[in-house]
């Protein structure tokens, strides 16, 4: 039995730290996983500068709210979900992720939570676990199931190259360039072709 395994920010949807970026006039907080490896070091500097500018969760939520779906995202995952079962494996948090949830009709997300003050501040995070989506990818495969992943980060490379099959989509010119074995696609279309070729 297969499990679809996909990254969401830049997968599905836009990333959130460059909508907030945009949104707070911040430039510094469009770094994501695309420039940052280590996910600890990038998360302890946007927290830096959120408490700099005196910003907590309330702001990054309003921003939330104005995001929609890439084009075509709800239509390939309803797709998807009618073949196989599907895992959204984020390092973003639930209290970003659940407004998004919704706009794609709820698919099964694991990720992170944060820290939030009775203030609205976010004092820190908890990362579910370790190395996140490489160790589920591991835990399904140690249940029987056969993965199939894909992403576009430096974070999504672990359960790519651990996956039966693995692909890159809408990532960086860098990336691809260090990862030849991986096929690299743009368009939806593409991506549901070659996960219905690997199942």
């Amino acid at each position: 039995m297969n499990v679809v395994c996909l990254d969401m920010e830049g997968v599905l949807v836009p990333e959130i730290w460059i909508a907030f970026s945009q949104a707070s006039g911040i430039p510094e907080l469009k770094r994501t996983t695309r420039d940052e490896p280590d996910y600890d070091k990038l998360m302890r500097w946007r927290l830096g500068i959120l408490k700099e500018h005196g910003l907590g969760l309330r702001e990054i939520q309003a921003t939330i709210a104005t995001i929609d779906p890439l084009p075509g995202a709800k239509a390939f995952l309803d797709e998807l979900r009618t073949l196989t079962q599907v895992v959204i494996l984020s390092d973003t948090f639930e209290q970003f992720a659940k407004p998004l949830m919704e706009k794609l009709n709820w698919p099964t997300i694991f990720c992170n939570t944060l820290e939030v003050a009775p203030d609205g501040s976010i004092t820190g995070y908890k990362m579910r676990c370790a190395q996140s989506k490489l160790t589920t990818v591991k835990a399904l495969q140690s249940m029987g199931f056969d993965t199939i992943a894909a992403g576009d980060s430096f974070n999504d490379l672990g359960m790519i190259q651990a996956s039966k099959a693995g692909f890159l989509f809408k990532s960086t010119p860098q990336i691809k360039a260090d990862h030849p074995e991986l096929p690299a696609y743009e368009e939806f279309d593409e991506l549901l072709r070659a996960i219905r070729g690997a199942l």
